[in-house]
């Protein structure tokens, strides 16, 4: 079964709370809800992972990489601009990485750091962009 890494980076344990005309009102537990469901139905198994640290984001998806498994996901949220070591980490998986928006971080300024070392982007379709990004994962690592 393919075993993908879903991160959410610094901030989005505030989901739901500020800034709803952007996110809405959906918080990051709901997120999660989603996230396994979708897994579930896709019959992909998953790992959901939220920290506002940088290094702790970085450890984790090294110990990912030295582990089981075949992807991740990456929400960078407020890790967006100006993370070298989290943009390096990433570039170094043996796994690919589609980096996820919830909106689109466009129309509010220049896009990540992190998307130049990720295999893809999903961005402004809500929680079902993670749904999206699922079945790419899946659907390519089959091949």
């Amino acid at each position: 079964m393919t075993k993908i890494l879903v991160i959410h980076g610094a901030g989005m344990n505030m989901r739901g709370k500020v800034q709803t005309e952007i996110f809405g009102t959906m918080t990051l537990p709901e997120y999660d809800a989603h996230i396994q469901s979708y897994a579930k139905e896709l019959g992909v198994d998953i790992e959901i992972f939220h920290s506002n640290i940088e290094g702790d984001v970085v450890n984790k998806l090294y110990a990912a990489n030295d582990g089981d498994f075949d992807a991740a996901i990456f929400n960078p949220a407020g890790f967006s601009r100006g993370y070298p070591a989290l943009t390096a980490a990433i570039g170094q998986l043996r796994f690919p990485t589609i980096e996820l928006h919830i909106s689109n971080p466009m129309r509010r300024g220049p896009a990540s750091d992190t998307v130049a070392v990720s295999k893809g982007m999903i961005a402004g379709f809500g929680v079902l962009g993670y749904y999206l990004a699922l079945l790419g994962l899946r659907d390519t690592l089959k091949k």
